[in-house]
């Protein structure tokens, strides 16, 4: 074995620690760390080239990010040969590659709610022993992301079809946690897009009868299907926010109408605000 692997080098050692006093200065604080010239110019093209949707000229790009043409050509056509800015033409210039895109929704892909809380959501199902799922709003339809069935047989029910689901957000828990933080103009949009099918005796069918339901699921915190989506079918839901407070999901338990009356109803409606605060503050810390 080689001793030059072996030996401890003194003078490695002793410039090491000379280094890591010197980075330190007199007032105690440790000074920034060096920076790559060509890898922050390549930063600040992409930054410039990311708000001009419509491309930049290679001349008023080098002039916005302080370099001459052909320094700003070079490293343009590093980024190019590996996807991240393309080529429109001579008129329009450069524009954000597809490997951007790409990275972009890997980055989101990683904090889907559905994602993040698919164990937290099992374990919710499993402390409630009911049924729980997790729903988000894509355009104007409900998607169910996540449904966990109850693991005691005795609170296992047949529910409708997420086919079903998918235009009926004016029945279901999910869906009401959901358009209750809506603009008005924007629920306006998603229930004129699904219509207002009855599905039992107690489904609200008017815009009034549910701008009312949705001004009750504010103020409680949490929504009900009381049997308006199916007979015999209780779910109670509440909603789940993102950084700045903007609702991106909802989640909901769902039992047996008898066996979800009184007392029980009301213990069960604060456990599932308190999951969904809860669930809220890890979706936040997640994007920290």
């Amino acid at each position: 074995m080689s001793l030059k692997h072996d030996t401890p080098n003194y003078f490695e050692s002793k410039s090491t620690k000379r280094g890591a006093i010197d980075s330190v200065t007199d007032a105690g604080a440790v000074e920034a760390p060096r920076q790559i010239q060509s890898v922050t110019r390549a930063l600040d093209i992409i930054e410039v080239i990311a708000g001009e949707r419509d491309g930049i000229p290679l001349s008023a790009l080098a002039d916005r990010v302080n370099l001459n043409s052909s320094t700003c050509h070079h490293l343009i056509s590093t980024l190019v040969s590996r996807g991240y800015i393309v080529h429109l033409g001579r008129s329009r210039g450069y524009a954000l590659g597809e490997k951007m895109h790409q990275i972009v929704e890997m980055a989101d892909s990683e904090f889907d709610p559905d994602l993040l809380l698919k164990n937290d959501l099992r374990e919710l199902g499993a402390r409630l022993g009911q049924s729980v799922q997790l729903a988000v709003l894509a355009d104007t339809s409900l998607l169910t992301k996540l449904r966990f069935e109850s693991p005691n047989p005795a609170s296992t029910l047949e529910e409708p079809d997420e086919l079903t689901k998918m235009t009926a957000l004016h029945a279901t828990a999910t869906g009401k946690a959901i358009l209750a933080w809506l603009p008005e103009i924007e629920l306006v949009r998603v229930i004129s897009a699904n219509g207002m099918t009855q599905y039992t005796d107690k489904t609200i069918t008017t815009l009034s009868g549910l701008v009312e339901e949705l001004r009750l699921v504010r103020r409680r915190g949490y929504a009900i299907d009381d049997e308006e989506l199916k007979d015999g079918v209780v779910c109670i839901g509440a909603a789940l926010r993102d950084t700045g407070g903007a609702i991106v999901g909802s989640i909901s338990t769902t039992g047996i109408a008898s066996q979800m009356n009184g007392p029980d109803r009301a213990a069960l409606a604060k456990k599932m605000t308190n999951a969904a605060v809860d669930f809220s503050k890890r979706l936040r810390a997640a994007k920290r």
